[in-house]
């Protein structure tokens, strides 16, 4: 299982490649961490430095690069990191990609491959490729330990912190913020309704599949949670929170009319669940919300 140390180990191997992104005071109790200010817009650039450079350490790097299936995000990390560490890169994504994240794609200099309507769909096809490092998504014990430097940042930036307040698709984000935070700060995972990864295995006592729909699906719309996640949040029994597509789409609106910070739906359904009263904290009660992703379209927030 993974540790605090393979969090700080990664932490180590990672500076100076990534942005120490920074923590705003929201309020009474309340803090953001702005994650979607990080390098491609995202939290996995952390993950997929870590897991480049780990397989690199280890001499295991192919010259033919990285390959990545990802609705965006992870896409755009993977291109990203590989750019910057002089690796090509190839990335599959679902037809039903935001057209703003597969154009960035091609920017950062990645070969982009669309396949299938959903994640899922993209991942059986990039895993056909066996001459490259395939860096998963979210599953994958180097990419849980980078995203998981999030989590001991907060420890520094937040004093008395009690919460972490994570979305969740795949588990790759929340994996990495328990073993960094494990017995020091509560974990809540919240998910869409309409895509329910971890909710459901949690209530299965095992990883299932789940139908994947709703405004927040090309971020959060794994079929299934990751094995590492999952025995993470059973061992550290984290609280799980459901959030409706109205909550996602009116926390979104009100995170930029407050506080002009634009995010994409997967990202606000963490405020959504304040917001909503899916997760209601208990008076003084020192929460941070982990704004992790700013790969949208802003253009329906006025």
């Amino acid at each position: 299982m993974i540790s605090s140390e393979d969090v700080r180990a990664a932490a180590k191997r990672i500076d100076g490649r990534i942005r120490r992104t920074p923590v705003i005071n929201a309020g009474p109790d309340r803090w953001f961490k702005l994650e979607h200010l990080q390098h491609a817009g995202s939290f996995k650039t952390r993950g997929m430095f870590n897991r480049i450079l780990a397989a690199a350490e280890r001499g295991a790097l192919p010259a033919a690069g990285v390959v990545a299936a990802s609705g965006g995000n992870a896409g755009l990390a993977a291109a990203l990191a590989a750019r910057e560490l002089g690796v090509p890169a190839e990335v599959f994504v679902p037809v039903t990609a935001p057209a703003v994240k597969v154009a960035k794609l091609g920017k950062l200099g990645a070969r982009v491959v669309q396949a299938g309507n959903e994640y899922a769909e993209a991942y059986a096809a990039a895993t056909s490729r066996t001459d490259a490092l395939f860096c998963h998504a979210y599953d994958d014990p180097e990419m849980v330990a980078g995203n998981g430097t999030i989590g001991l940042e907060l420890l520094d930036d937040v004093k008395n912190l009690d919460t972490v307040v994570v979305a969740v698709g795949g588990g790759g984000l929340i994996a990495g913020v328990i073993a960094a935070l494990r017995d020091q700060v509560r974990v809540v995972a919240v998910e869409p309704s309409s895509s329910r990864a971890l909710n459901a295995a949690l209530e299965a006592g095992e990883p299932v599949d789940v139908a994947v729909s709703g405004v927040a699906a090309d971020s959060l719309g794994a079929r299934r949670v990751g094995n590492i996640a999952f025995e993470l949040a059973i061992d550290a029994d984290i609280t799980s929170v459901l959030v409706d597509d109205d909550a996602i789409v009116e926390a979104r609106r009100r995170l930029w009319e407050d506080y002009r910070i634009v995010v994409e739906h997967g990202t606000a359904a963490a405020q959504a669940a304040l917001l909503s009263g899916s997760y209601q904290p208990a008076p003084g009660e020192n929460v941070a919300v982990l704004l992790c992703g700013a790969n949208t379209n802003p253009s329906d927030l006025v």
